[in-house]
């Protein structure tokens, strides 16, 4: 590879890890404001209709990389338990914002991230390219962290309308960076979204473990990375950022 004149990064658990309490006060806030909006809904019979509802989605995203979102996740399960309303309602829309009122409290930055992407901004052009199906919620967390100021472009799949590892992302990623796939590194946690796609796309991914490796607490959901997923063994793995920057300057000396 070239000297890499971009970086594309990842978001979640590897840049921001989200307390793993953050799950279930958001699934009782989307129980209260499912009573606040007129839907008195048994917490166990939903939450077990959310799921499977977001199972099923999920299952269409994985075929046709196009995003999903929990609006229909949460209409499909008022549905089961028989009370059918539109995913448009405003009413499943502040549903939706009361859900992800838990995680803006409980979301962190990796320990070193903003002089990581302080020193990064001033040598490279950064990119986030996160998976997340309320950009809203994502932007929230991304203004509430500081991080919007080091990157010159941010773009969330519930904004693109497709998921990584969807060649379509990477694409709209290298454009907005205005490189060539082979002067780009991409740094992620996913063995599939990030390492896979990065290398569909001819960009040269970059796996962290950062987050497993330094115990650091994050949340799991029905979104969180197949961690047993083959990586191949020439893709290089980093558990710090001084790993990072010591991987930047074997590839400029390189």
């Amino acid at each position: 590879m070239k000297s890499p004149r971009a970086i594309g990064f990842d978001l979640f658990d590897t840049l921001v890890t989200v307390n793993p309490a953050a799950l279930e006060e958001a699934h009782d806030n989307l129980i209260l404001s499912l009573h606040e909006e007129g839907f008195p809904v048994e917490r166990q019979r939903f939450r077990e209709a959310y799921v499977a509802a977001a199972v099923r989605y999920l299952r269409e995203t994985e075929k046709d990389g196009r995003e999903t979102h929990n609006r229909f996740w949460i209409a499909a399960a008022l549905e089961e338990l028989g009370c059918a309303v539109p995913s448009e309602d405003p009413r499943i829309a502040r549903t939706v914002e009361a859900y992800f009122e838990a995680f803006y409290p409980n979301a962190s930055l990796l320990p070193g991230t903003l002089e990581l992407l302080g020193e990064l901004s001033g040598k490279y052009r950064l990119g986030l390219l996160s998976n997340f199906t309320h950009p809203p919620a994502a932007w929230q967390i991304l203004e509430r962290l500081d991080l919007p100021r080091f990157f010159h472009t941010v773009l969330i799949s519930g904004d693109l309308g497709y998921r990584k590892p969807h060649p379509m992302v990477f694409r709209e990623l290298l454009d907005r960076l205005g490189e060539p796939a082979d002067r780009v590194l991409f740094v992620g946690d996913d063995p599939e979204a990030d390492v896979q796609g990065a290398r569909d796309a001819g960009i040269e991914p970059v796996l962290t473990n950062c987050v497993a490796d330094q115990g650091l607490p994050s949340v799991q959901t029905l979104l969180s990375p197949n961690r047993a997923a083959r990586v191949p063994p020439d893709v290089p793995r980093i558990s710090h950022w001084e790993d990072l920057l010591a991987l930047l300057k074997g590839e400029e000396t390189g």
